[in-house]
Parts: C-alpha cells; structure tokens; sequence
C-alpha cells in the first residue's frame, strides 16, 4: 500500500532527484574549493578553476529548478493537507526538506561569488597586508630555525591550518547534513513500518471473521445434509410400501378372475 503510494507522488519522486543533485553538487563544491585554494591569488584566470566553476553552477541551476518545484508543491499543500491525502506532520517534513536543501545551494551560491584573490586574502589577510607594505620578501623569512623568523613560519602554518579548518568544519557540516537526512528516512521507514503493521492487523481481523462465516456455512451444510438423508431414507421407504401393495391387489385380481372363470366353466 505504500510502495504504491510512494511510486504515485510527484513530490517524492523528485525528492529522490534532488538528493541525487544534491550529492553530486556537493562533490563539485569541494572539488572546486580544492582547485580554488591551489590558484595562485595573483591569477586572473585558471582553465581548471573555470571548469570546476561551470560544472558546479549548472548542477546549482538544475537543483535550484527542481527544488522551485518542491517549493511550489509544498506551498499548495500547506493550508490544506487533508485536501491532497497527507498529514501535517509530512508537509512539516518536506518544508524542512526544501528549507535546508535551500540553505545550502545559497550557501554555495554566495562561496561561488568569492573570486580566489578574495578567499586568499581571507586565508591569509595578515601576510598580504605585511606583503603590500613592499615588494621584497621579509627579512624574518630567511632566518634560522630557532630564530625571531620562526614567527612569520607560524603565521604561514596559521593561514594554512584556517584553509585546512574551513575544509573540516564544511565536511562536518555535511556528515551533519546526512545524518539529518538519513534520520529522515529512518522516519518515513518507521511511518511505514507502523502503516503495514496496522493493515496487517486489519487484514487478520478480517480472516478472523470470514473464518467464523465459513464456520456457521459449514455447519448449515451439514444439516442439511442429514436432512436431505432422512428424506430420501423416507422415500425410499415409501416407495417400499407402495410396491408391496400394488403386488398384493395384482394377485387378488387375479384370484377373482380365476374363481369367475370356474364358475363359469361349471356351469357351461
């Protein structure tokens, strides 16, 4: 009954193809803030950076239609779920569905409008501002371990350890993402589980009940039955009695026209 139900509803069919769309934009958003981190700061422009780019803003632009369309449903389906067979709780599900899917592309969205001199400069906002000061490198960069010069090191590990946290804190946050949709599965999985325990439940009712029926039909049965034998044992027995006598009257019959024909040869 709700497999049936599942395979009927638009709104869960492009679901499935917004997770899917979703899954390979977030592959693409990585592979791309990847690429972006490796572009020197100083480039205008990146033949792998372009592509990444363009990949990730036609997968963004197809998610985005689908999703408009989720939107859509979900806004039709909010002032009355009764009218279109769901219960609020469901409506509630997909409107938060479409809220977080929602989220995220705008996310992506504004990281694609960062050109990768601004991201750099964010990563290391500290350094560019020291290398604006003066063409020549520092001073400090050229001293010994151990030295004053261990300082401007620190800091470049500083900028690399922000690019390095920002990539953990954006993979954490969509391990988070699939817990909740997974959670959200689990969910519907559980709604479907209780759905088919309860039309179990009906239908053993039911079997209980034909069988009762099937109980008083065959006890009808049989009753008639011992009195379709009684009858038939007294017809026979009728008839029985009937053969006897027509024997009977056939052979008096037959005794009188003897006696007549004596008489009568006694007297010719």
């Amino acid at each position: 009954m709700m497999s049936s139900t599942n395979e009927e509803d638009p709104f869960l069919q492009v679901q499935q193809d917004v997770q899917s769309q979703l899954s390979t934009a977030r592959s693409l958003f990585t592979s791309y803030l990847r690429i972006r981190s490796l572009v020197a700061p100083t480039s205008s422009s990146s033949p792998e950076l372009a592509s990444a780019r363009s990949d990730l803003e036609s997968a963004l632009s197809d998610l985005s239609e689908d999703l408009a369309d989720l939107d859509a449903s979900v806004r039709a389906a909010e002032p009355d779920p009764a009218r279109f067979g769901l219960a609020p709780a469901e409506v509630a599900r997909r409107r938060r569905f479409v809220n977080e899917v929602g989220g995220e592309v705008a996310d992506m969205r504004e990281e694609l409008t960062k050109s990768p001199s601004s991201a750099a400069g964010r990563r290391g906002a500290g350094g560019a501002a020291a290398a604006g000061r003066s063409d020549l490198p520092d001073p400090s960069s050229f001293a010994l371990p151990g030295d004053d010069g261990r300082s401007g090191g620190n800091k470049g590990n500083n900028n690399n350890n922000n690019g390095v946290d920002y990539a953990a804190e954006f993979e954490h946050q969509q391990q988070l993402l699939m817990m909740r949709e997974q959670d959200q599965q689990l969910d519907g999985v559980a709604q479907t589980v209780v759905t088919l325990r309860r039309q179990a439940d009906d239908m053993g009712r039911e079997l209980e009940e034909q069988m009762e029926m099937l109980g008083v039909v065959d006890e009808l049965t049989t009753r008639v039955g011992d009195r379709l034998q009684t009858g038939m044992e007294k017809l026979k027995y009728v008839m029985r009695r009937n053969e006897d006598r027509l024997s009977s009257c056939c052979i008096g019959v037959l005794i009188v026209v003897l006696m007549i024909l004596l008489i009568l040869l006694l007297i010719l």
